[in-house]
């Protein structure tokens, strides 16, 4: 394994990508930049060589915290800094693993020596190592929530606080903070996404020339990386001196109020969130005229800056792709591209008669009043518009609603999913140990405390009273003297807390020709997104399985991607025979595999279907001899029971009960009020009616 970095300007083409990096180079203060993409387009290397390229810093000598001689931080745990000596060394690159733990991030203080001593004998976390450098976070949206909010802590107020005990220890941790992720394996909290400046969309090329070039390079660094580099050194010094003079640039350049206008008006006009993204564009433009030299300002900067700044914070709803509207861009742009004081064009107002200058189309301000006449003198109407009015045009789109279903052997065309909406809460029995999230009770490092126990392992969270119960009876014997306690390793007492974990939602959906109808399938397909907006919510894994004709399809192996999810189910065709032991076997398959993977992660089974089952022989006792498996398992499961109509059979419920779970119907899962239907995993009905408020959809 080579030391040599792959370099920056050897990486073939995403110029959005490496204008971001580049920008935050010039102006920390930016925000830094998330970086979406598929897997294999070299989001890593390109973030990991940015390091070589930046400017070093003056530390103060022996300060493991990177304070600056210039200002040094006067809460520094090596301070004070009084008669401080510069020390000149490279801006450090700090790799965040995913799996990274608390008292790694922030580090962590010694706390038999801090009780039984008074010394605080702090190691520093990979905060501080991070702090007036680079933290790198590859799949940041992997990362566990009490780590995202350690991060968001440190990100907000430019500080790391470790708190143990009525041991307080805080540094300064001011840091550019990159991300990169992969969105088919899920997104980002909106908390931690709103943190970052800037974003950019990235795509290996479909270019086999460009392509080519990737590959050559890539066998060339492999083979000789010190030869690959020096190949491409005169390249990066160029660079890394223009990145210098930009630096230098920056305080000289001027945002001019009609930018600043442009800025505000485009920020409005998108309608983002707070005020966090007018700030991070006035920065990014004012970095990018300094990156080309200038001291002013230009619209073209500006438009820029929307770009990277504005189209992660335009998402309404987990499902959401992000992305930026270019016509309304422009046009909010050159409505706001002159000063206040700048005389209006003429004919931008309704004439005295409401004229063909009255709007954009000539009827009025809004171009809505009567129409015009054309040019044969004869008034103009809608095209769409029947004998009737528009009222009557506007029924003509819609598809005529089939009086009857189609037939089993035939397959019909995918319909959209109704509106999603709030559901009711589904939980798992007992308390888990998995991943912290939002939705089973679970033993977690968040929470609250409920009891006390020796340490499993390194020492986590200190439970304070049982420490000092365990080592009172002993002090006499252990000759203690003085106001210390004498404290052994055996006194200690850890927390054990609990929360709530992210569970495994595998949804079994029947795609058979009697789920067919088309305003049954979009109630249908509206109640599971519903749900996978649920999951989303809850920081779930979800995995999606469907069965028709002739058997079950892994349409969604177990994956955090919610919005991949979505896709599916959009696209999920009907028709055929209803083989529902298929799709349960199908599911026992998928959770045994699980189980090996992740045994910490619970599943929950959600099953949507009708009950009916037609594929093959005896097909119903099939399907229930498959769902007595789950049950002897012990595994947490719903039937959305799908049935409609005046006569029902009532087989969903009582596959619910070969399951050993709980049945729901369309109706019901639409309840005002919210609750565990799951709640112990037993199947009868809803015994706990507390009213909860879910969290509004990221």
């Amino acid at each position: 394994m080579t030391d040599v970095r792959y370099p920056f300007t050897a990486i073939v083409g995403m110029a959005d990508l490496r204008l971001g990096l580049l920008l935050n180079a010039v102006s920390p203060a930016v925000g830094g930049v998330l970086v979406r993409g598929e897997k294999g387009t070299a989001k890593s290397t390109m973030v990991r060589a940015l390091a070589g390229l930046l400017p070093s810093i003056a530390t103060v000598e022996g300060c493991r915290f990177a304070c600056d001689p210039a200002a040094p931080d006067p809460q520094c745990p090596d301070g004070p800094h009084s008669a401080a000596v510069s020390h000149e060394r490279p801006s450090q690159l700090v790799e965040l693993p995913v799996g990274v733990a608390e008292d790694r991030i922030v580090g962590s203080l010694d706390l038999e020596r801090a009780l039984a001593e008074g010394v605080k004998a702090y190691e520093p976390g990979l905060l501080a190592r991070a702090h007036r450098g680079v933290l790198y976070i590859d799949e940041v949206n992997l990362l566990q929530d009490h780590v995202v909010d350690l991060l968001l802590d440190a990100a907000a107020m430019g500080r790391s606080y470790v708190e143990r005990e009525g041991v307080s220890v805080r540094h300064a941790a001011r840091f550019l903070l990159v991300g990169t992720m992969n969105p088919e394996e899920g997104e980002l909290r909106p908390q931690l996404l709103d943190r970052f400046g800037l974003t950019v969309e990235i795509a290996a090329t479909r270019d086999p020339a460009e392509r080519a070039e990737v590959v050559r390079r890539r066998l060339a660094y492999d083979a000789d990386p010190a030869g690959f580099a020096a190949r491409f050194a005169e390249e990066e010094r160029a660079l890394a001196e223009r990145i210098t003079a930009a630096r230098e640039l920056l305080p000289k350049v001027e945002l001019t109020d009609v930018a600043l206008r442009q800025i505000t008006a485009v920020c409005a006009a998108f309608e983002v969130d707070g005020l966090r993204a007018d700030i991070v564009m006035a920065r990014t433009a004012v970095a990018l005229a300094a990156w080309d030299g200038r001291t002013e300002v230009l619209e073209e900067d500006v438009r820029q800056a929307a770009r990277l700044a504005l189209p992660h914070r335009r998402r309404r709803n987990p499902f959401d792709a992000p992305g930026l509207d270019e016509e309304q861009l422009e046009r909010t742009l050159e409505e706001h591209s002159q000063g206040d004081d700048d005389p209006e064009p003429e004919g931008d107002g309704p004439g005295p008669e409401g004229g063909p200058e009255g709007g954009p189309d000539g009827g009025g301000p809004d171009g809505g009043g009567a129409p015009e006449p054309s040019a044969d003198g004869a008034p103009e109407a809608p095209a769409a518009d029947g004998p009737d009015g528009p009222d009557d045009a506007e029924q003509q789109p819609q598809q005529p609603v089939p009086t009857q279903h189609p037939s089993p052997a035939r397959e019909s065309a995918p319909v959209a999913a109704g509106d999603p909406y709030r559901t009711k809460l589904f939980t798992v029995r007992g308390t888990g140990h998995g991943a912290q999230g939002r939705r089973s009770p679970a033993e977690t490092n968040g929470g609250h405390t409920i009891r006390a126990r020796r340490p499993q392992g390194a020492l986590g969270r200190l439970h304070l009273t049982a420490t000092l119960q365990a080592a009172a009876p002993h002090q006499v014997a252990r000759g203690r003297s003085g106001r210390a306690l004498v404290l052994q390793k055996d006194d200690f007492r850890e927390q054990v807390r609990q929360g709530r974990e992210s569970n495994l939602v595998l949804f079994v959906v029947d795609a058979s020709g009697s789920m067919a109808a088309r305003q049954r399938m979009t109630a249908v397909k509206g109640a599971v997104l519903s749900l996978l907006m649920d999951a989303y919510q809850r920081r779930d894994k979800i995995g999606m399985i469907t069965f028709r004709g002739t058997g079950a399809e892994l349409a969604l192996p177990p994956t955090s991607s919610v919005e991949v999810g979505a896709a599916r189910l959009e696209s999920l065709p009907t028709g055929g025979r209803t083989p529902l032991a298929e799709g349960l076997l199908r599911a026992h398959e998928v959770l045994r595999v699980e189980r090996l993977r992740d045994p910490s992660r619970r599943p929950l089974l959600v099953v949507v279907t009708d009950g009916r089952a037609t594929g093959g022989r005896d097909a119903l006792a099939r399907s229930h001899r498959a769902a007595a498996l789950f049950a002897a398992q012990g595994t947490a499961s719903v039937v959305l029971d799908c049935e409609s109509g005046p006569v029902r059979l009532g087989l969903a419920r009582t596959l619910a009960g070969q399951l050993g779970g709980t049945a729901v119907s369309l109706d019901e899962l639409r309840a005002e009020g919210v609750a565990s239907l799951v709640r112990e995993n037993r199947p009868t009905t809803v015994r706990d009616n507390r009213a909860t408020t879910l969290r509004k959809a990221a």
